[in-house]
């Protein structure tokens, strides 16, 4: 039964899309043509503890981001390695001044240590220019658990509010795998193309603790 629990918390910190960074609501918008970006972070909860390092590279291929997914999730004695790649689309919106913004986006995973069971993701990601410092998004899809095979519904909104050119502050609720889960986080811009990430979340699993996570993004010229 612990494990069973356990497992569940380290899907919800590991296995979402990622093209937001650690923030499990996703925006709407890819990389520009020629670029690519890494993302990295770390993740931490429970006095056990648990804990989820992440690295996503992605590039822009023609008119989609591709990107390939990797997180490894552990608690004293027990350790996981999920592993897929995931596709984004912006389909509306694509423009530099656009007040809306949508994608579709979809990825597969594989739990490559626990009998390499396949899940993944359907997302519809939606983003909104409210104020010129403040974009709401919003997420509609589907996930497909590597836990327990089942197909649950997944929805979000998130804000991201702009206090100057490096410093954004960032909330998300959002329901997933059947649970609510609210996170409160910053996003540091250390240069144009590098930008440092915090949050802190609480999710509606029974005894949850807080999840603390870190990161890294950068973006670079790709091919």
């Amino acid at each position: 039964m612990r494990r069973h629990f356990v497992l569940i918390l380290l899907w919800l910190l590991a296995v979402t899309a990622r093209a937001g960074g650690h923030f499990d609501v996703d925006d709407a918008f890819t990389l520009d043509p020629g670029q690519c970006q890494n993302e990295t972070w770390y993740g931490r909860f429970g006095p056990e503890p648990v804990t989820d390092f992440h690295l996503g590279p992605a590039c822009r291929v023609g008119p989609v981001e591709l990107s390939f997914n990797f997180d490894r999730y552990s608690v004293p004695e027990l350790y996981g390695v999920v592993l897929g790649p995931q596709v984004k689309w912006t389909w509306f919106g694509q423009g530099a001044d656009a007040t809306l913004v949508a994608a579709v986006s979809a990825g597969v995973v594989a739990d490559v240590t626990h009998g390499g069971h396949t899940g993944g993701q359907v997302l519809l990601p939606v983003s909104w220019r409210a104020l010129d410092s403040l974009w709401i998004n919003a997420n509609l899809g589907a996930d497909w658990s590597t836990v327990t095979g089942e197909r649950t519904g997944r929805g979000g909104l998130q804000g991201e509010w702009a206090l100057n050119d490096r410093v954004s502050l960032m909330f998300e609720r959002f329901r997933a795998f059947g649970f609510w889960t609210s996170r409160v986080g910053a996003r540091f811009s250390v240069t144009p193309l590098i930008s440092v990430d915090v949050s802190a979340a609480r999710s509606s699993v029974a005894g949850s603790p807080r999840v603390y996570v870190i990161g890294l993004n950068h973006e670079f010229k790709g091919f």
